[in-house]
């Protein structure tokens, strides 16, 4: 079999990739999570081949499932997760045909994550890459302290959403509740419905055509460019007066 050659790939590549048809199934039932994530993490990127993919059967909300793969993959899940799903995620692509529970794609590096149901608080906390798609709503803090990560969420989004983002782009097509982009530096945020308030530091920007051709590109990427107008959602960022001290600002600290 010919190994997947992973120097040759670039990370939009990656978020793409599509390994064959072949699914392994694995039904956690007789199979433990323990024996499931180390048969997956033995799967290096220099051993890896187009037809390592894997269909996981009564999750039953298992936490930490399917974490720190290092290799393209492809892990689809069949039923609901529970916590730090894909976390530490580099390569693979995961689909979870449920609900995750808190952090799914924690630290994420790269690869694609997607979240066919909703998504409870911390989604992609701390992911330095890669794309992270739920279809449903995301609760509270969704991207908080996000270094890079694409978060695009079909629903709405909680409070303090964004929170301390570094970089990166955070999309909801639907609301964002409180606090939006607190303490935000310089990840940008779009929402298509209404904000409930912003965060410290965190004010709506111009959309600007370059801002809407970066959105449309991030849409198509997610396979929902055919759908939504990105002339409908408006871009928030922040302010920049946090970046360094300044005695005015102390209630904001």
């Amino acid at each position: 079999m010919n190994q997947v050659n992973i120097a040759e790939r670039s990370p939009r590549d990656l978020r793409e990739f599509r390994p064959s048809n072949f699914k392994r199934e694995i039904d956690l039932l007789t199979t433990s999570l323990r024996e499931l994530n180390e048969m997956l993490q033995g799967l290096r990127n220099d051993t890896a081949r187009d037809e390592a993919s894997f269909r996981v059967t009564n999750p039953d909300g298992a936490h930490a499932l399917a974490v720190g793969i290092d290799a393209p993959l492809d892990v689809e899940i069949a039923g609901h997760v529970g916590y730090y799903c894909g976390g530490m995620n580099k390569w693979a692509r995961i689909v979870i045909d449920g609900n995750a529970g808190p952090g799914v794609g924690e630290n994420m590096m790269s690869g694609l994550i997607h979240v066919r149901g909703d998504a409870s608080q911390c989604a992609g906390a701390t992911a330095h890459g890669g794309l992270l798609l739920i279809d449903g709503n995301a609760s509270a803090r969704c991207g908080i302290s996000m270094k890079g990560v694409d978060i695009v969420v079909k629903g709405d989004i909680g409070h303090l959403s964004g929170f301390m983002g570094q970089t990166g782009r955070l999309v909801a097509f639907g609301d964002a509740g409180e606090a939006l982009g607190d303490s935000l530096y310089e990840a940008r945020i779009y929402v298509r419905g209404k904000v409930e308030s912003f965060g410290a530091d965190c004010i709506e920007k111009e959309l600007r055509d370059e801002h809407r051709a970066e959105l449309f590109a991030l849409l198509r990427q997610a396979g929902e460019a055919h759908r939504v107008d990105v002339s409908e959602f408006r871009r928030y960022g922040s302010a920049r007066k946090l970046y360094n001290f300044h005695i005015d600002n102390t209630g904001a600290y």
